[in-house]
């Protein structure tokens, strides 16, 4: 009896040493997969990025051509929105008849409602998203984190020209900002 429940414990040890092995070499899969997965996340964050105009949020476009285009006019739409921010957020004008090509500025204003100083930084987004490739910022506050002291109020300008290449069947460009705490901005 001694003999065959040795045979069954050394064929049992050999069963989960099997099925261990087994288990190893498949969560060795998984991390390979894995790590292909994150690597692969690279190029596709960065053509993200590139397609809708987050990759250089922080600088002036630049303007080839501002021939300006009489024959039709683009509806600017202006929308502001915080994002866990105890600050107001507005544009001066809610909205702007432009020509393509002309170059235009709009405000907006921002009031910190705190005893504190907070740091914030905007981040356009544009609507139609196809928009993004026409819209030129050539001035933005966007560009830099905004401090604003204690109650301090603030007008902030954007630059823009809208490309006359935008198609024809877009009479309407919404840019809209969010405002975002940024972290370590130094408030007591």
């Amino acid at each position: 009896m001694s003999a065959s429940s040795g045979i069954s414990s050394e064929a049992r040890s050999r069963e989960i040493a099997r099925s261990n092995r087994t288990l190893l070499t498949k969560l060795g899969v998984v991390v390979v997969a894995m790590f292909g997965f994150g690597y692969a996340l690279v190029p596709f964050y960065e053509k993200i990025c590139e397609v809708t105009g987050l990759r250089n949020i922080d600088s002036a476009d630049t303007v080839a051509n501002t021939q300006v285009d009489t024959s039709r006019s683009v509806r600017i739409e202006f929308d502001t929105n915080l994002r866990n921010l105890p600050w107001q957020f507005r544009a001066l004008q809610p909205a702007t008849d432009v020509h393509p090509g002309a170059i235009t500025q709009a405000m907006f204003e921002v009031v910190n409602n705190t005893d504190h100083p907070i740091t914030g930084q905007a981040i356009p987004s544009y609507g139609p998203q196809q928009a993004a490739l026409y819209f030129k910022k050539l001035d933005c506050f966007c560009f830099a984190r905004q401090t604003l002291a204690p109650h301090e109020k603030r007008d902030m300008p954007v630059v823009f020209v809208v490309d006359p290449k935008l198609p024809k069947d877009v009479p309407t460009i919404t840019l809209s900002y969010t405002f975002f705490e940024v972290e370590g901005n130094g408030k007591s």
